[in-house]
């Protein structure tokens, strides 16, 4: 069992004020399912235990905290955990 987080890309869409600051304002998953954010708690460049980097974002969606990735290549991705 592989109890680390897999990268998942995903679609979001996002706004940028005129200053440059991106904020995630919903996230939709392959499949077309789309989940609004409900905040984002913190803003910072970090590494993912998925592996790679970016700039991470801690939202929340439905009371539930995850960290939401934009690489330096413009994608977005999701940690995902493994199901047991």
């Amino acid at each position: 069992m592989n109890p680390y987080p897999s990268k998942t890309y995903i679609g979001v869409t996002s706004y940028t004020d005129p200053e440059g600051k991106i904020v995630p304002l919903s996230i939709t998953w392959g499949d077309g399912r789309t989940f609004e954010v409900d905040r984002v708690t913190d803003i910072r460049r970090a590494a993912s235990r998925a592996g790679g980097a970016g700039v991470r974002f801690t939202c929340l969606f439905s009371g539930r905290e995850r960290y939401l990735f934009l690489e330096d290549s413009g994608r977005w991705f999701i940690e995902v955990l493994p199901a047991y």
